[in-house]
């Protein structure tokens, strides 16, 4: 198939103007947002992660509202329980005390993640065109669901080998993601992400060879260019998070998007020191800290121990410890509504390919 064939087969199935997805990020995606580009004929994305049952119905009724365009929800696929060290977590608290002026308190004993199971109960009652996984794959009973309702399940893979175990286990499309992604790695191996570090233009050719199912790249894609080239190597679309970070329905800090605009490829660092998985973030003074000889807190411990870090940041405007993701192409990004940017980045890749 050529690239106008793939994208318009992607776009016909799901019923899009613009082969370009909004990346669900988690803290980052109200409602506002996606309904602003799946308006403007993209998909729009909600990351769940943090959201309760109430919460994840609330933001798809305040999506609907908005607007009668698709949209994905994304959920962490289940993980064990993390081994605790709590003489190293005095640690972690007392170094994350001394760069903030703040007491950081002790994480206490959890849970902190919500219950995947009712989280999947509330997606599926949400029936959205596509529900999407990061971080591993979705259990069997869980796809078994998905597809009874009729829901496409679309699996974030860093590896062709990850590629083909989605596709097996009943993937209905898979993501890219290139090394260059902002926010967390999606590696299934928690362990291993340091190690799986592949750029998209690498990766997403080999990707669509190794599959048959569509291949959505991820990872640097700025503008109509990134748009252009992902889709003459093999993609059927293409999923955008850092490019509208900057718009004003993603309402992120004013000190994170301004931030995003001055910032080069090389000042964008993997770190776990926001979360305790794999991300990429700008450096700051937080990255710098757990780029030493002090590992953070496993997930999602460290991000407990950071809330008060984190918010205090905020409070403060000061961007050095914040918690703000980018990607490589972070100042490419364009102060924009959500949706003049997806028809301006369409428009662009249009003249490039066809």
């Amino acid at each position: 198939m050529t690239a106008r064939s793939r994208a318009q087969a992607f776009c016909d199935r799901f019923g899009l103007r613009a082969p370009i997805l909004q990346a669900p990020m988690a803290g980052a995606n109200p409602p506002a947002l996606a309904a602003a580009v799946a308006s403007a004929g993209g998909l729009g994305g909600f990351g769940a992660l943090m959201s309760s049952p109430a919460q994840m119905r609330d933001w798809a009724a305040q999506f609907r509202s908005a607007s009668n365009g698709a949209f994905q929800i994304n959920l962490w696929a289940p993980e064990p329980e993390p081994l605790r060290d709590p003489a190293h977590e005095a640690r972690v608290r007392e170094a994350l005390s001394r760069l903030s002026g703040i007491e950081v308190p002790e994480a206490g004993p959890g849970p902190f993640l919500q219950d995947f199971g009712a989280q999947c109960d509330a997606l599926l009652e949400a029936a959205p065109a596509v529900a999407s996984s990061i971080m591993g794959l979705f259990p069997p009973e869980m796809v078994a669901r998905l597809k009874a309702r009729g829901i496409a399940w679309f699996c974030n893979a860093t590896t062709v080998a990850e590629a083909r175990a989605a596709e097996a286990a009943g993937a209905d499309a898979v993501v890219a993601q290139g090394a260059e992604a902002g926010g967390h790695r999606g590696s299934f191996e928690n362990a291993a992400a340091e190690r799986s570090q592949v750029g998209l233009f690498a990766l997403l050719p080999q990707m669509a060879d190794a599959v048959r199912i569509p291949v959505i790249a991820a990872g640097g894609v700025m503008d109509g260019r990134g748009i252009a080239a992902a889709l003459i190597l093999g993609a059927s679309a293409v999923q955008m998070g850092t490019a509208f970070l900057r718009s004003p329905e993603a309402a992120i800090h004013p000190a994170w998007a301004a931030e995003i605009a001055r910032t080069a490829p090389e000042d964008t660092v993997l770190t776990r020191g926001f979360s305790g998985r794999l991300a990429r973030g700008i450096r700051n003074q937080v990255t710098e800290l757990f780029a030493g000889g002090l590992p953070p807190a496993p997930y999602p411990v460290q991000r407990v121990l950071m809330a008060k870090v984190r918010a205090a940041a905020e409070a403060a405007n000061e961007i050095g410890r914040m918690q703000a993701w980018a990607g490589q192409g972070a100042a490419l990004a364009k102060a924009e509504p959500a949706g003049e940017i997806l028809r301006r980045l369409w428009a662009e890749a249009e003249a490039l390919l066809f």
